[in-house]
């Protein structure tokens, strides 16, 4: 009988000790500064945004990640201040076991870059504006002209079309926008214009382009054109030098 109370009483003394280093662990753990953050990006080809802006962006807002305890860390506060920066899409933080601030940061994604008088700007990939970066410059197709018509969906479809296309991608340089909202490209490597019309019948007409420049490439008649005009969705018009 006694034995067993002994033995019970070691049993409850090892839990206390238990709870109390566990408790005084968590608070130490809670009261830690939280280390120099660890940024990785997600889009990283494309460096609009450095590690030191990210940095810099947690020093202006909380006096620096070394500078903040464990308990006293919102996520989301940090998340939110990020993502209003202009070229930032979006951002993911949280400390990892070893209490290091990790952030995961993905950039806006140009996908033109417009040209207003004297003020230039990218449209991301959601259509939105996007100003220029010091640190990088997108190869992007040039945009002018008509810029308020840069600004509706069916441009910007026709823009992420371009943006997901490879060969449209690579060959596709810029763009003229008409007051009709009629719309002219250039190519990359040949002169002549490409009269492409207003965002209708999109898919079609660059299905029409690329089986045009296949075609004129093998034949070596490419150089000679004046304009490719895909206006007209049943077939390709062709006016030479």
């Amino acid at each position: 009988m006694r034995r067993n109370w002994l033995l019970n009483i070691q049993l409850i003394a090892i839990f206390g000790l238990v709870i109390f280093l566990y408790s005084f662990t968590s608070k130490r753990n809670e009261q830690r500064k939280i280390s120099k953050p660890k940024i990785e990006f997600l889009n990283a080809e494309s460096p609009f945004v450095t590690h030191e802006m990210v940095n810099n962006l947690l020093k202006e807002k909380f006096g620096g990640a070394s500078t903040i305890k464990k308990e006293n860390l919102d996520l989301k506060s940090i998340e939110q201040t990020l993502n209003k920066h202009s070229l930032i899409e979006d951002s993911e933080v949280y400390v990892s076991v070893d209490g290091k601030l990790k952030t995961v940061v993905k950039q806006k994604s140009p996908i033109a870059r417009v040209f207003n008088n004297n003020t230039s700007f990218y449209i991301d990939y959601e259509g939105g504006k996007m100003p220029l970066s010091t640190n990088f410059s997108a190869r992007v197709p040039l945009v002018y002209g008509q810029i308020d018509t840069a600004k509706n969906k069916g441009f910007v479809s026709l823009l992420q079309m371009i943006y997901n296309d490879d060969f449209l991608k690579k060959n596709i340089i810029g763009m003229q926008i008409q007051e009709d909202g009629s719309i002219i490209m250039k190519n990359r490597n040949y002169g002549y214009d490409i009269i492409f019309g207003r965002t209708i019948h999109m898919e079609r007409k660059f299905n029409n382009y690329k089986a045009f420049f296949q075609k004129a490439v093998q034949d070596t008649l490419i150089g000679s054109y004046k304009s490719i005009n895909l206006k007209f969705t049943t077939q390709v018009v062709c006016t030479k030098e």
